[in-house]
C-alpha cells in the first residue's frame, strides 16, 4: 500500500510540473477593461502576452515574423547603421516577412519619413523612453494635401512605434494662410500599435486614416480636428491636449459616412486637457462619425455641448457616446439629444480590446 501510495505522489509530482511549464494564455480580448486605471496595466498584460504564448492565436504571418527580428541601430548624428531612417527604410524589401526593427538612439531626426504599403512588419523603437528620439519636418497641406502632410507617414500593416516623439514643426494655423493643416502622423495600415509615443502638431495632427490601431500611454495635441480619418482605433491611457487660443477646437472628426462601414474610435481611461473651454469632443465631419468616450478624465478645456454638428441632418446619423466618464465636463446635463448616454450593454463592445480584434495581432512593446 505505501509503495502504491508513494506511486501516486510521483505521478501527480510530474503531473504538476506538467501543468507549471504549460503557457497560461489569457488571451481573451473581450475580457472588459477595469473601471480601475490602476488595474489597467495588469489586465493589459494578463491579455497580451507574449508571443511564445500565444503562438496559435495570433495570425500565422505575424507568428512567422517576429520569429527572427532584425535591428537596425540608428543615430541622429548619421553615425548609425545608415545616415537617416529614409535609408533604413530603403533597404527593407516589397514583401518583407521578416519584424524590423529601427532602435533610434536619443536625438532629432529631421526628415519626412514614409513607410509603403508593401513594407509590413516594421517597428521604430526609441531606445530611451526618458529621453525620446525626436521625428520632426514642417511639411504642409498647402505643399504636400493634408494626410500627406505627415511627418511620418505609414501605409503598410503590423507597424508598432515605442517610446517616441513625432512633430509637425509647420507654424500654427492662423485662418489666413490656405492650406496650414499640418499632420504629424498618418497610419493608413492594419493592426498598428503605438506605446508611450507623444504626437505634436495644430490642426490635423493625427490621421487615424484606416485599419485597426491602438494608442497605449501616448500624448496627442492640437487645435482643429486633430485627430481625423476613417481608422477604428482604441485609445488607452491617453492624453488628448487641446492646445488654447482658437475660438472653437475639436479633438475628433471620424470620418465615417454610413453605418455599413466597421470604422470609430473609442477612448477608454484617457484624460482631456488644456484651458478655455471652447473644445468639443468630437465633429460631424462626416454624416455617420462614430466616437465613444468612457472612464475618462474630461477637463473644463470642453464647451458644456461637449459635441459639433456640421448640418443640422447629421443629428440622426451620428454615433456620438459616453460612458462613466468623470470631470468638470463630464456632466451630461447639457449634451445635445443626439449625444447618447451608454447603458453597461451598450459600452461593453468598446471597453475591450475585441473591439480591435486584438488577439488576433496585438503584442507587447517591443525591446531592442
Amino acid at each position: 500500500m505505501a509503495g502504491k501510495i508513494m506511486s501516486c505522489i510521483a505521478v501527480e509530482a510530474v503531473l504538476l510540473s506538467i501543468l507549471l511549464c504549460i503557457p497560461i494564455v489569457l488571451s481573451d480580448d473581450t475580457a472588459p477593461i477595469p473601471t480601475d486605471i490602476a488595474q489597467l496595466n495588469s489586465w493589459f498584460d494578463g491579455i497580451v502576452q507574449p508571443l511564445t504564448a500565444r503562438k496559435t492565436a495570433l495570425d500565422p504571418a505575424l507568428v512567422t515574423a517576429e520569429g527572427e527580428p532584425k535591428v537596425i541601430k540608428l543615430k541622429s548624428d548619421g553615425s548609425g547603421d545608415f545616415k537617416t531612417i529614409n535609408d533604413a527604410i530603403k533597404t527593407i524589401p516589397d514583401g518583407n516577412t521578416k519584424r524590423v526593427i529601427l532602435s533610434l538612439a536619443p536625438g532629432n531626426y529631421s526628415e519626412k519619413i514614409k513607410i509603403g504599403m508593401y513594407k509590413p512588419f516594421i517597428t521604430f523603437y526609441g531606445e530611451d523612453p526618458n529621453n525620446m528620439p525626436v521625428l520632426v519636418f514642417g511639411g504642409t497641406a498647402a505643399e504636400y494635401g493634408t494626410v500627406d502632410s505627415a511627418t511620418l507617414v505609414v501605409e503598410s500593416d503590423y507597424f508598432s512605434a515605442v517610446n517616441l516623439k513625432i512633430v509637425n514643426s509647420a507654424p500654427r494655423p492662423d485662418g489666413k494662410r490656405v492650406g496650414a493643416q499640418a499632420a504629424a502622423l498618418r497610419i493608413g495600415g492594419d493592426k498598428a500599435s503605438f506605446y508611450n509615443v507623444k504626437l505634436y502638431g495644430f490642426q490635423d495632427t493625427l490621421c487615424d486614416d484606416k485599419g485597426k490601431h491602438l494608442y497605449k500611454d501616448c500624448y496627442i495635441e492640437g487645435t482643429v480636428d486633430f485627430i481625423f480619418g476613417s481608422g477604428k482605433s482604441l485609445y488607452l491611457n491617453t492624453e488628448l491636449h487641446v492646445i488654447p487660443g482658437d475660438k472653437e477646437a475639436m479633438i475628433t472628426a471620424q470620418a465615417r459616412t454610413t453605418d455599413s462601414e466597421d470604422t470609430g474610435y473609442s477612448f477608454v481611461h484617457c484624460k482631456v486637457t488644456g484651458t478655455g473651454g471652447v473644445a468639443y469632443l468630437g465633429r460631424s465631419w462626416m454624416p455617420a462619425a462614430k466616437v465613444v468616450f468612457a472612464y475618462t478624465e474630461i477637463n473644463d478645456a470642453i464647451n458644456p455641448k461637449g459635441w459639433s454638428i456640421v448640418k443640422p441632418e447629421h443629428e440622426s446619423t451620428v454615433r456620438f457616446a459616453e460612458y462613466e466618464n468623470k470631470g468638470p465636463r463630464a456632466n451630461m446635463d447639457k449634451r445635445a439629444k443626439f449625444v447618447k448616454k451608454l447603458t453597461d450593454a451598450d459600452a461593453k463592445p468598446f471597453i475591450s480590446l475585441s473591439y480591435i480584434e486584438a488577439s488576433k495581432w496585438l503584442l507587447p512593446p517591443a525591446e531592442a
